[in-house]
């Protein structure tokens, strides 16, 4: 075998590892690990002549997306004892009457589906449906959300409302204080993507 077939033999071999390498990065499962110092969840509560803003920290979060049949999981978890709106006063009410956030330190989304199509390049407007446990309690949730791969770069931003009463909390209002009796979220989150194995 001559010394150029030989090479151009190696080059072939090189190339298709390369092509199924990338094969099974587009066809398989992707995995995004969730930067919770890049992540915030806002909420917005309204109240009579006035409304709250806070935010709460993610702790951690794990997404799986399986391209062959757009099947997605993972969890995401919540601080609820990092709740702050700026005021103490209303801070500490908000954590020992209605978060009971010493009872209940952790929120948790567990995804479970996802309706419409994810792209691995751009950005992709969907529906996540999964299960929020809150509270000592669990309710299935759908969330409409925006995704954008950019890279190695995941980001996903997802509004919803919360019945927080419904759901077992107590309302805060008082004579003097009437607040509405659900709670706006925002949600930012933006994580490294890789792809599982």
């Amino acid at each position: 075998m001559s010394a150029r077939l030989f090479a151009f033999l190696v080059a072939c071999l090189c190339c298709g590892a390369v092509a199924a390498e990338n094969s099974a990065v587009h066809a398989g499962v992707v995995q995004a690990e969730l930067n919770p110092s890049k992540c915030a969840v806002h909420f917005t509560l309204g109240a009579f002549l006035h409304t709250v803003h806070g935010t709460f920290n993610v702790n951690a979060g794990t997404i799986r997306f399986d391209q062959s049949s757009d099947h997605l999981t993972g969890e995401i978890s919540v601080d609820v004892k990092s709740g702050q709106t700026g005021n103490a006063d209303r801070d500490r009410q908000m954590h020992e009457n209605v978060l009971e956030s010493n009872r209940f330190p952790e929120a948790v989304f567990v995804l479970n589906h996802i309706h419409g199509s994810l792209a691995l390049e751009g950005e992709s407007h969907v529906e996540v449906r999964g299960v929020l446990r809150i509270h000592g309690a669990e309710h299935e949730l759908t969330v409409p959300a925006t995704i954008a791969v950019r890279r190695d770069v995941v980001t996903a931003t997802a509004d919803f409302t919360v019945p927080y009463v419904a759901w077992g909390m107590k309302d805060p209002s008082n004579m003097l204080l009437r607040v509405d009796k659900t709670v706006s979220i925002h949600v930012e989150l933006n994580g490294a993507v890789k792809a599982a194995l």
